[in-house]
């Protein structure tokens, strides 16, 4: 592997798969411009722009960054996307075909299950996951080992698609549908981000990869102050309420000058409660909702970290220090320098209660 902070030559190169073997085909000479959009939180994980000088029939696409450092050339796949709806401009001179390109996730998006589908209880539920995606799509499956076993029948809706009734179906077991730069379907465990371990550093010295714009946004607009619990049974009733009065927390009482109350009724306990344990747990409501999420915005050039990857940023220009990111999103453009427009979050707690 390259030291990406070093200089390199950087070229690309695109190859249509075979979509049978998922191996390079044949590789693809029209390509002008490239652009691939990775996004954690869409339904597909992302798509690409592709402009070309030739018409392509509907087929899946890999983009390769080819680097050379010191001798050594080494590629490195970008993504892997089929072409549709292809667009024609003329300019007088030249022809230029814009193609749109969606990743593999699109084939279980376009289908659906069978009328009344479903899974029985019991069932293993990644299984199931990886058993549904191999039949219903082309790109290969990574399986996952877990035992987690579906605790009421599984019923598929009417109108849904196989990609949503997977994703909610390996959501009972923690998990949610991903890719790799190859186009292989995974499923990634849902993790937060405290538990994750940074696999890079973007730090502001002269050696690094980081562009010098960054942007951060936070939104506290509906983070409570007040939760209230109400718990009624025939035996009794139970009512609990917890005020974040904290001066130094940012959403407070004092500091916001109102409340914003969250209502529990009825939560659910391991046999009866108690009043301190209706109280305890109104506590714990109000520290778990008292946090926001920050989404930084930055650009930096080419390195391994990836969608759903931890990242530190060390940007004390920008006052971040020693910060935890997960990266939900990146854009990145297939031109020497292969700058790639990234977007990550992290969260704060603003009362420890």
């Amino acid at each position: 592997m390259p030291d990406w902070t070093k200089s390199m030559q950087q070229t690309f190169e695109y190859y249509v798969v075979d979509p049978d073997t998922w191996g390079n085909a044949s590789k693809l000479d029209c390509v002008t411009e490239c652009t691939v959009e990775w996004d954690g939180e869409s339904a597909t994980f992302g798509s690409a722009s592709i402009s070309c000088t030739e018409t392509l029939d509907e087929c899946y696409i890999r983009a390769y960054l080819i680097t050379i450092q010191n001798g050594v050339k080494e590629s490195y796949p970008l993504g892997t996307f089929m072409v549709e709806t292809p667009s024609d401009t003329f300019d007088g001179r030249n022809h230029t075909i814009s193609l749109d390109a969606y990743t593999p996730l699109l084939e279980l998006k376009d289908n659906s299950p069978p009328l009344g589908y479903s899974i029985p209880k019991g069932e293993n539920i990644m299984n199931y996951g990886v058993r549904l995606s191999r039949e219903n799509c082309r790109a290969p499956v990574v399986p996952v080992s877990s035992t987690e076993t579906l605790s009421n029948d599984f019923v598929a809706e009417t109108d849904e698609a196989w990609l949503s009734y997977i994703s909610d179906l390996v959501a009972c077991a923690k998990y949610q549908p991903s890719l790799d730069e190859m186009g292989r379907i995974l499923f990634a465990p849902v993790q937060d981000i405290a538990s994750l371990q940074p696999v890079w550093t973007y730090n502001d010295d002269n050696s690094s990869l980081l562009y010098p714009d960054v942007s951060l946004e936070r939104d506290m607009y509906g983070i409570p102050n007040v939760v209230e619990v109400l718990y009624s049974t025939s035996s009794g009733f139970y009512y609990a309420k917890v005020v974040n009065d904290d001066e130094t927390s940012p959403i407070s009482t004092v500091r916001r000058g109102r409340e914003i109350v969250h209502r529990v009724a009825n939560p659910t306990f391991a046999g009866n409660p108690t009043q301190s344990q209706v109280e305890e747990y109104a506590r714990q409501t109000l520290r778990n909702l008292s946090s926001f999420e920050y989404r930084v915005s930055y650009s930096h050039g080419y390195c391994p970290p990836r969608i759903g990857d931890c990242v530190r940023l060390n940007y004390k220009r920008a006052g971040l220090i020693d910060v935890k990111a997960k990266v939900v999103s990146q854009s990145i453009k297939c031109v020497p320098g292969c700058p790639v427009s990234e977007t990550a979050v992290f969260t704060v707690k603003l009362w420890k209660g």
